[in-house]
């Protein structure tokens, strides 16, 4: 029988870290591209950008659209599957929208936490993200909804003046004259990976609260109006856009690099991201950083989830181990958990250190089923990864959410700018 790992949490706990799956998942590229820019360039960074979320974002979507019953065929659909996308964490990417019609809208960033994150690296950085990565990558997301549909710039960012706001302003047409784009490279195999066909537990409609994202569209999602059954699919399908994000990252960089390299890449992009989202999970659940708040953050990191994807088992009635199976669909798909090994730990370490900078982990067993690892506790702080110093680059590793806005159904011709 299928199950989850965030059916332990209450609702309102899940309410909390449904929003930090979502900017956590869009963390992936602070680390990820951070670790292209010395191995490929700024060329070969945006390239292997477009590839990854332009094969991810039309499975994901489409998930997403099936799981809280929103699948449709206009622009309003595709602002709802924007409110559950790891490419537009709430708040941090503070996407406003305005519905004209079934077939024209627009959209429109009073906050990109992006866009902060590479406005000091200078109008190349900001060019290859706003013009060369999100023109093809937002048409692939649209796509998902309706092939016909394109995403276009009003304005967009290098900001002048310098202080612009809104950071960008996006026009959404549906025309059965436009030509649907071709798919993007290693779409095809992206779409036959586990990830993407893995089955999560139903929603339960008979749960207190929302059980779909049915009727109108909303200014802003209230996590917190779900019910704990769907906070629990919501939140194993953001687990699983992740996954699909780093395999779209994984099979872009093979095409660019020796596999040596690519691991090599992998392991530092996943060890970045795992050492900070584990951070905020902590921090978000109110834990402490004692073995025992290690193994609630354990049991809810992506890393592991959703349940039986990474065939994860956790055993706390005595030494704290890990036991990874080594036949798991996350194995098969080739994805974080695939990159662990006897001589390489180092994304887990940076993974528990999260916690308390004191962990570390040790292999006490490897064969063809499973590598069992061990985690203690030193008596001393071991220092920062770089890896995850690099991720702390970003804004959005500081982030704090503000529950206080009032979502307001949008009707057509609303919310104008």
């Amino acid at each position: 029988m299928k199950h989850s790992n965030f059916q332990q949490l209450s609702r309102g706990q899940l309410a909390t870290l449904v929003p930090e799956l979502l900017l956590c998942g869009h963390l992936i590229d602070r680390s990820g591209m951070a670790q292209l820019i010395g191995a490929l360039g700024r060329e070969g960074m945006t390239a292997v950008a477009i590839e990854e979320w332009a094969a991810a974002s039309p499975i994901y979507t489409r998930r997403m659209q099936d799981a809280l019953n929103f699948r449709g065929d206009s622009v309003e659909t595709i602002f709802k599957g924007l409110q559950f996308d790891i490419g537009a964490p709430p708040q941090f990417m503070d996407f406003r929208f305005r519905v004209d019609d079934h077939d024209h809208g627009e959209f429109w960033l009073d906050h990109c936490g992006a866009l902060m994150d590479v406005e000091v690296l200078g109008d190349e950085y900001v060019t290859a993200m706003c013009h060369d990565i999100e023109d093809p990558t937002f048409d692939a997301t649209a796509a998902a909804t309706n092939p016909h549909a394109q995403v276009r710039p009003i304005h967009r960012p290098p900001r002048r003046p310098p202080d612009r706001v809104p950071n960008c302003a996006w026009r959404v047409t549906i025309d059965p004259l436009y030509e649907p784009q071709s798919d993007p490279p290693h779409a095809e195999a992206l779409a036959e990976s586990h990830a993407a066909r893995f089955d999560l537990v139903p929603i339960d409609p008979a749960d207190s609260g929302r059980s779909d994202y049915t009727g109108p569209l909303l200014s802003d999602v209230r996590f917190a109006d779900f019910s704990a059954s769907a906070l629990v699919r919501i939140a194993d399908e953001i687990c699983l856009q992740q996954h699909l994000l780093t395999l779209g990252f994984t099979q872009a960089v093979r095409a660019r690099t020796t596999e040596a390299d690519a691991l090599a890449i992998g392991r530092r992009q996943f060890g970045g991201i795992a050492g900070l989202t584990a951070e905020r999970i902590r921090r978000a659940l109110g834990l402490g950083r004692d073995l025992e708040a290690l193994v609630h953050v354990l049991r809810v990191h992506p890393a592991v989830n959703p349940a039986g994807y990474g065939g994860v088992s956790i055993a706390a009635d005595g030494p704290l181990r890990l036991r990874i199976a080594q036949h798991s669909p996350a194995q098969a798909d080739g994805g974080w958990l695939s990159l662990l090994g006897p001589d390489h730990l180092d994304p887990l370490d940076a993974l528990v250190r999260g916690v308390d900078a004191r962990f570390y982990t040790s292999v006490v067993a490897a064969d063809e089923d499973a590598l069992t690892i061990q985690i203690d506790t030193a008596a001393t702080p071991f220092p920062e990864a770089t890896e995850v110093a690099l991720t702390r680059f970003s804004s959005g590793a500081n982030f704090q959410f503000n529950d206080g806005r009032i979502p307001l159904p949008l009707t057509v011709g609303v919310m104008r700018r």
